[in-house]
């Protein structure tokens, strides 16, 4: 079993997750993802999940860089 996944938000790296003991920890790929920097998750798929409402919490117009193309 793996102990370390990539969490992709629109086909970018956001960050990875490792095993630390039951939980996740999540360790952002850029500044966009910082707000999530060492907080555990369940899951990696929880980890997804967050990172996809992320970068949803910022209003229009206001998109962090990973959004703009």
């Amino acid at each position: 079993m793996s102990h370390a996944f990539i969490i992709e938000v629109d086909s970018r790296a956001a960050g990875i997750v490792v095993r630390d003991g039951r939980s996740f920890r999540f360790h952002a790929a850029c500044d966009d993802f910082s707000g999530l920097e060492g907080q555990g998750f369940r899951s990696p798929g929880d980890a997804q999940k967050a990172a996809v409402r992320h970068l949803g919490a910022y209003p229009a117009g206001r998109s962090p860089k990973l959004k703009v193309a």
